[in-house]
């Protein structure tokens, strides 16, 4: 095993902190400018860019990285609040899908604006051009990495 020399440890520190301080930040804004919490707004984006505003519960859960069974509570929670609903899929009478309510879609369209916003202020707008692109560039690439590892394990 080879520790991490100064720089090296910056980097990854400085990348953890950066990720840990604008997600807890993002987070707060959106619960407080919208009532949702970070995860309703991570359903209600995926399922308002979905095809007829409906997943099936395993897609969701790919897309999200999430376990099955916090998916399951998460979106149970949600329905109780009328943002989603599951419906029979008519193509498998075993499978279900996960919807969008006309109550998600108002939440999301309210919601998104302002978080948008958010992400421009504490992230996009502080950095150059140049900036923006090298973490994408290394964005890219760590994932491409991780993909090659675990294709099982990739994210979309």
């Amino acid at each position: 095993m080879t520790w991490l020399n100064e720089r090296e440890e910056r980097a990854w520190r400085g990348f953890v902190n950066l990720h840990q301080q604008v997600r807890r930040r993002l987070a707060r804004e959106l619960q407080r400018n919208s009532g949702l919490s970070e995860a309703d707004y991570e359903v209600l984006v995926h399922l308002s860019e979905a095809p007829e505003g409906r997943l099936r519960p395993y897609e969701l859960g790919r897309i999200t990285q999430w376990e099955k069974s916090r998916l399951s509570h998460h979106l149970s929670r949600m329905g109780e609040r009328g943002l989603v609903e599951r419906q029979v899929c008519t193509t498998d009478s075993r499978g279900s899908l996960v919807a969008i309510t006309d109550a998600g879609r108002a939440a999301i369209t309210a919601a998104a604006p302002q978080h948008v916003e958010d992400v421009r202020r504490l992230f996009i707008d502080v950095l150059t051009p140049d900036q923006l692109d090298a973490i994408a560039e290394i964005s890219d690439t760590v994932m491409e990495n991780l993909s090659a590892e675990d294709p099982d394990e990739a994210c979309s």
